[in-house]
């Protein structure tokens, strides 16, 4: 994968935060009881901490990332795959073209030449999976990190402190 096409998707990955559903707008404005309206002034409240607006911004980041360690790792499972068919080739070519050795290796150099890099090229790809997976956890964490706590949605009827759980059992 290019680098620009993964500078792009970060770049677009990074005007997320900027939806209207994730914009805290914790501007206020100050009037005295003298003022009209038009001479109110804006009173700066200051922002969220730079530990939440980090966790804020930084799940999309992470989440950014998942998706470009996920090309990144199809990429390398591609070259893999265009390997092992070239491997797959010179087996069809020959009936002994993909004889083993003694040791376990193909006789013919270019066959084990065609299966080491397909190994290496799986081998990369399953360290950019890994990859993926960990930021993927980082950006779960991130997102329930962001949650803002005690304050639950309107529309379940009971306090998020209090659940009650019972079982009935006929004898």
């Amino acid at each position: 994968m290019t680098h620009s096409t993964i500078l792009c998707a970060l770049l677009l990955c990074g005007a997320a935060p900027k939806l209207s559903a994730q914009y805290l707008d914790t501007r206020r404005h100050v009037c005295t009881s003298h003022e009209t309206a038009s001479s109110c002034r804006r009173a700066d409240v200051p922002r969220a901490s730079f530990q939440r607006a980090a966790v804020h911004h930084g799940k999309w980041l992470t989440a950014a990332s998942v998706v470009a360690l996920i090309v990144v790792a199809e990429r390398e499972h591609s070259n893999s795959r265009r390997e092992w068919n070239a491997l797959l080739d010179i087996c069809r070519s020959a009936q002994d073209a993909c004889a083993l050795g003694t040791d376990g290796r193909y006789v013919r150099s270019d066959a084990e030449q065609l299966y080491q890099r397909s190994r290496a090229f799986d081998r990369r790809a399953n360290r950019w999976l890994l990859g993926a997976q960990a930021s993927l956890l980082a950006t779960t964490a991130l997102f329930i990190i962001d949650l803002h706590p005690g304050r639950g949605p309107e529309n379940i009827p009971f306090p998020a402190n209090r659940i009650e759980v019972g079982v009935r059992l006929p004898f």
